[in-house]
């Protein structure tokens, strides 16, 4: 018995992983529509950033959930804890890494890139919250 269901905690891992992907997925849609209102308003310029930051948030989240929900992430709980910090620290540096790059390799509109960053960042936290529910006290018993 692993020592997360010792302690009464079980991690449904695949229900876990596809979550975290569609999550990715959300991020993804979200970008070519930030990216299609960008080339209708604004032009070209303004429509690739878009896409370039809205790249940057979706491939962090894309290589959190691999790295945090990997095959053997469920098989212990100090493993899952460890592959999700894991998983974090690698998002944060990735999103580090690709804004430096970005913005040193290529013109950019700031205002698209930022923007686009930030709507992924709202379908991830969107979507936390609308998780949260399950994850509260067991409501209590309707009287009758």
């Amino acid at each position: 018995m692993s020592s997360a269901r010792a302690n009464g905690v079980a991690i449904d891992l695949p229900s876990a992983r596809r979550f975290a992907l569609r999550i990715v997925v959300g991020q993804a849609t979200v970008t070519l529509v930030a990216a299609a209102l960008c080339l209708a308003l604004a032009g070209s310029l303004s429509a690739r950033s878009a896409l370039l930051g809205g790249a940057i948030g979706t491939l962090a989240s894309l290589a959190m959930a691999l790295l945090s929900f990997g095959s053997r992430a469920g098989s212990d709980a100090q493993f899952a804890v460890r592959a999700f910090l894991i998983g974090e620290a690698v998002k944060l540096g990735l999103v580090v890494v690709l804004f430096v790059v970005v913005l040193k390799l290529f013109k950019v509109a700031p205002a698209a890139l930022f923007a686009a960053f930030m709507a992924t960042l709202c379908v991830y936290w969107v979507a936390l919250a609308t998780l949260l529910p399950t994850f509260s006290a067991p409501a209590a018993p309707k009287a009758r």
